[in-house]
């Protein structure tokens, strides 16, 4: 494959390997992504740091991604507060509402759990959930571009942006183009990627 590719090649190649990443993932049985996700959340903890004091957003587990919700109950239980990112609208960036175990949610977008209510918040720490990653801190998502624009949104507030996934999901690159935005790190049960 070239090294540099057109748009259109791009979107065409990130689809075939979105597909590929995500059936790959569901294939492990779910005690194997439960031991690894158990194994991301130590490494976790190493690239947030403390999270009293500070709100920390992070994902409902969907299509085998990582279950964080226990790390977001002892986030909580440190001082930290949590949010669950809510799609609005097609097109535009992600609001955050506060939550934590045992508030009521809704379905939302894709049937994914969101909070029912719980005031919006803008959130210290982002962890974006990974379907394929690259050594330059390049996110392959679902191909909505909701992260993307939701850390554009959020560039003057400075959130720390952690992706968190499998390290089988890494590629030698996404073909990064201008509206893709890197995290700041890169955690998988193999450790952190800074």
């Amino acid at each position: 494959m070239p090294d540099v590719l057109t748009w259109p090649e791009v979107k065409v190649w990130r689809k075939g390997e979105r597909e590929r990443l995500i059936g790959e993932r569901l294939a492990m049985p779910a005690e194997t992504r439960a031991e690894l996700t158990g194994r991301m959340v130590r490494h976790l903890d190493e690239a947030v740091g403390k999270v009293e004091g500070r709100v920390a957003s992070f994902f409902w587990p969907f299509r085998g991604e990582p279950d964080l919700r226990p790390w977001a109950a002892r986030a909580v239980a440190n001082g930290g507060r949590t949010a669950l990112p809510v799609v609005v609208e097609k097109g535009r960036a992600l609001v955050f509402r506060a939550w934590q175990l045992g508030d009521k949610l809704e379905r939302g977008v894709w049937n994914i759990p969101v909070p029912a209510a719980g005031e919006e918040v803008v959130p210290d720490i982002v962890i974006a959930p990974l379907v394929g990653w690259d050594r330059a801190h390049y996110r392959l998502g679902y191909g909505g571009g909701f992260f993307d624009r939701t850390l554009e949104a959020l560039r003057e507030n400075n959130p720390l942006v952690v992706g968190i996934g499998y390290a089988m999901t890494e590629l030698a690159t996404i073909h990064p183009q201008p509206h893709d935005i890197p995290m700041q790190a890169i955690v998988t049960e193999a450790g952190v990627v800074r």
